[in-house]
């Protein structure tokens, strides 16, 4: 366990310090902060809704669920269970380029990220999408250790809490379709 430890220190002095550069000092915040990217990023799913056919109805509703199944298992049952403090409340010279608050481990960004990337890539099933979700939902992700509030293994456990989420949230979405479906059918 100590191992662990040590390397995922190492490599967040890695990727926090020895990474750092002007560029990035300005570019991570801004990816980081959900603020700036919350609205678009929702009026672009509620564009989806209301103008993607089927399709966009499906990824709007998907990733609404899995956000929502992600973001409570996550804050509300993770976080708590394991307590880990942020690497900027127990190391020394960390760069902190943003405030967070709360515990560490898992990631919500990432969990929440990689949820949505897999569920967009689960409905539309194109290549080109789902390496362009991936790559946002990776660069989200990392984001959160180069600005010092997340340590690289809560990005990287991240990544399959937000699979397994999606997964659920497949399931949840289904049963509510199946239920619309009966609900709302029309006998001739």
């Amino acid at each position: 366990m100590n191992f662990l430890i040590k390397l995922d220190t190492d490599l967040f002095y890695f990727i926090n310090r020895c990474l750092q550069n002007k560029i990035f000092d300005i570019l991570m915040p801004f990816i980081t902060t959900s603020e700036y990217w919350r609205i678009p990023l929702f009026a672009g799913f509620l564009a989806l809704a209301i103008f993607g056919k089927k399709r966009g109805t499906e990824t709007f509703f998907l990733c609404l669920i899995t956000l929502l199944l992600s973001d409570g298992f996550t804050n509300y049952i993770l976080k708590p269970l394991f307590h880990r403090p942020r690497p900027f409340e127990v190391l020394e010279n960390v760069h902190l380029l943003v405030k967070a608050y709360g515990y560490s481990f898992p990631s919500s960004h990432s969990v929440n990220m990689f949820s949505m990337a897999m569920a967009i890539s689960y409905v539309w099933q194109k290549i080109w999408i789902s390496i362009l979700v991936f790559s946002i939902a990776f660069i989200v992700g990392f984001s959160r250790v180069y600005v010092g509030v997340h340590y690289p293994f809560d990005f990287l456990i991240g990544i399959p809490i937000g699979i397994f989420c999606t997964f659920l949230g497949i399931q949840v979405f289904k049963t509510i379709k199946n239920w619309a479906g009966i609900l709302f059918c029309r006998k001739k």
